[in-house]
């Protein structure tokens, strides 16, 4: 029993001393208040799996304390989504959230990323991430914004208050888009693309003001969308993929060693949120369709959701309306530099050309 007690007493030194050492690595000074707003719902995974252990807990445990997050998601903060880069950029956060896609408005290259239709799955998604951040940067860092990290949310998916078996069954239905390219590919198969906040389309999918809404598995699952559709069209149209964003000023004005710590921090918030993906996808579809045995991040509807599987060949038809008219789409809002910032980095992955009409 002494001997046991030795030993436990030996492992709590052990783990006290490693402890000390890692908050050792950020010198003392004085504490420096983080105003964060990050996701779309308080209850998705992403908001309470990854950003509230890491970025919130994680970081002031890193730094003995010394860095306090006051994190927030978007509706607690009454953030639609579109702002989040004027939030930044004036200062009013230091971090903040959202779909590349959405804020796209403001710098039209973030689009690129993930266009409707362009990643077939997760690991290119984030290929093509990986290569653009560069690329991004040159943008956003002119309007005083740094991206410094990445990740998807659930694959984007169509939930729908009528029968959806295909693509081809959205020809004459109002579909709300999460984006300009999403937009171009619903006008590209007949449907009619509808722009609303993430917050109002419940109540619109409701009362029938729009038929689909195009959004993540498991977001759709976080927000009750199967309350009020019935089929859920399985076929990943994109992925979301979002990006953390930071106040250059301030980022640069952050003390070094609080700085190392922020992008170590931002680099396991990255690998947690990609893994995070692959598994709320599939969950969020166990759970909208009542796969009781597979749900496990999201909640399982008490009333399950038709779902309808991609039919054969839907891969192929969509690349052509990419190439058809989301592409192009993207390249009239971006500018023609964006044609070449596709053919040098974007095509070499995805292995989808673009040419010019």
């Amino acid at each position: 029993m002494k001997r046991s007690l030795s030993s436990l007493a030996s492992v709590a030194v052990a783990a006290a001393l490693l402890a000390g050492a890692a908050a050792a690595q950020v010198p003392a000074g004085p504490k420096l208040a983080v105003q964060a707003i990050t996701q779309v719902a308080p209850n998705l995974p992403q908001y309470t799996k990854v950003d509230q252990p890491l970025l919130r807990d994680g970081i002031a445990k890193a730094t003995g304390g010394r860095v306090e997050v006051t994190l927030s998601s978007w509706p607690e903060r009454n953030v639609n989504g579109p702002e989040v880069l004027r939030l930044v950029r004036s200062g009013q956060v230091d971090i903040a959230a959202a779909p590349l896609t959405t804020v796209s408005g403001d710098v039209p290259v973030l689009d690129g990323v993930d266009l409707a239709g362009m990643n077939a799955d997760i690991a290119q998604a984030r290929k093509v991430a990986d290569a653009m951040v560069p690329v991004a940067n040159k943008e956003l860092e002119r309007l005083g914004i740094k991206l410094v990290a990445t990740y998807p949310f659930s694959g984007q998916m169509l939930f729908c208050r009528k029968p959806v078996a295909s693509l081809a069954d959205l020809k004459g239905l109002k579909v709300r888009t999460n984006g300009p390219s999403a937009s171009d590919l619903i006008k590209s198969l007949g449907g009619q693309p509808v722009s609303l906040a993430f917050g109002e389309v419940y109540t619109a999918l409701e009362r029938g003001t729009v038929d689909c809404g195009i959004t993540g598995a498991g977001s759709g699952n976080g927000v009750e969308w199967p309350e009020v559709t019935t089929h859920l069209y399985t076929l990943p149209l994109s992925w979301s993929t979002s990006g953390y964003f930071v106040n250059l000023a301030w980022w640069n004005k952050l003390d070094p060693a609080i700085r190392t710590q922020f992008e170590k921090t931002l680099g396991e918030v990255q690998e947690a949120q990609w893994k995070l993906g692959v598994e709320a996808t599939n969950d969020g579809i166990a759970c909208n369709v009542g796969r009781a045995a597979d749900c496990k991040l999201h909640t399982l509807m008490k009333k399950p959701m038709v779902e309808a599987k991609p039919e054969a060949g839907v891969g192929a038809s969509l690349q052509k309306h990419l190439a058809d008219e989301v592409l192009p789409g993207w390249i009239k809002r971006c500018g023609e530099r964006c044609a070449a910032v596709y053919a040098e980095v974007i095509a070499p992955i995805t292995g989808i050309k673009y040419a010019a009409k």
